[in-house]
C-alpha cells in the first residue's frame, strides 16, 4: 500500500465549452503535446494556483487556450477518483460553457495551440478520464438548455426551426414530430420571424428566426 505522504493534492480546472453548427451540437477540445498521452484529445483546463480564485484561473484558461473571453460557465461536477493522474491525487472541477459559432469564427485566436470542434456523438479517444469527464458534461448539457436563456446563448442570431430541433434531438437521443416541435416551440412566443430565408436542409428556403429582445426566462420542456 502506497503511503499517503506520496500523495500531494491538486485542484484543475476543466472546461467543456460547447457550441452549434448548423444544428449540430460540438465541444471543444484540445490535442495533447507531450506524454503521457501524447496526440490524445482533452478538455482545456489549469492547475489552480494558491494566489488565484477559481474565477481568475477559468478566465486565463478561456484567454490562453481557447482565445476566447467574457464567456459565463456553471459548475458541473466534481472528479476525485484516486486513479485521475497517476502518482499525484488530483481532484478535478469541470465547468459547462455555451458560445454561438458566430462569435467563436470571429472572435478564437489561438495559433499555438492545436485545437477541434467535436460533433459530440463522434468524441475521440481523450486522455486520462476525460472521456468520462465529457460523457458527465454532455449528460448535464440536457439540464442546461432546457432554458430559454442558455439556449439563446447558442442562438443569438438568425436560425432556423429545424436547427433548434436538431439540438433538441441531439441531447434526448430521439428524433421528434417536425410538426409538432414547431408548433410548440413558436407557442412559447421566444421567438419571432426576421423576414429572411436560408437554404433549408432540403434545398428549400427555410425561414430564419430570432429570439426576442426581452424573454421570460423558463424551462422549455
Amino acid at each position: 500500500m502506497k503511503d499517503k505522504s506520496s500523495y500531494y493534492n491538486v485542484i484543475e480546472t476543466l472546461i467543456s465549452l460547447f457550441t452549434v453548427d448548423k444544428g449540430v451540437i460540438k465541444i471543444f477540445l484540445l490535442r495533447k503535446k507531450l506524454d503521457p498521452y501524447k496526440g490524445y484529445w482533452m478538455l482545456p483546463g489549469s492547475i489552480l494556483r494558491e494566489d488565484e480564485t477559481l474565477e481568475e484561473n477559468i478566465k486565463e484558461v478561456f484567454e490562453t487556450k481557447i482565445g476566447l473571453e467574457d464567456i459565463e460557465v456553471k459548475q458541473s461536477h466534481l472528479f476525485g477518483d484516486l486513479d485521475r493522474i497517476v502518482n499525484n491525487r488530483v481532484l478535478a472541477i469541470n465547468y459547462i460553457g455555451l458560445v454561438d459559432f458566430v462569435t467563436v469564427d470571429l472572435k478564437q485566436d489561438i495559433e499555438e495551440i492545436e485545437y477541434q470542434w467535436f460533433n459530440i456523438n463522434q468524441i475521440p479517444k481523450a486522455a486520462f478520464d476525460h472521456n468520462n469527464i465529457i460523457l458527465n458534461a454532455i449528460s448535464d448539457l440536457k439540464d442546461v438548455l432546457v432554458n430559454s436563456n442558455s439556449l439563446k446563448k447558442l442562438f443569438p442570431s438568425d436560425f432556423t426551426l429545424r436547427e433548434i430541433q436538431d439540438v433538441y434531438e441531439q441531447i434526448l437521443g430521439y428524433e421528434l414530430d417536425r410538426r409538432n416541435f414547431r408548433k410548440k416551440f413558436i407557442s412559447l412566443d421566444l421567438i419571432e420571424p426576421t423576414g429572411m430565408m436560408n437554404d433549408g436542409y432540403s434545398g428549400r428556403p427555410a425561414k430564419l428566426y430570432r429570439f426576442k429582445d426581452k424573454i421570460k426566462e423558463r424551462d422549455l420542456f
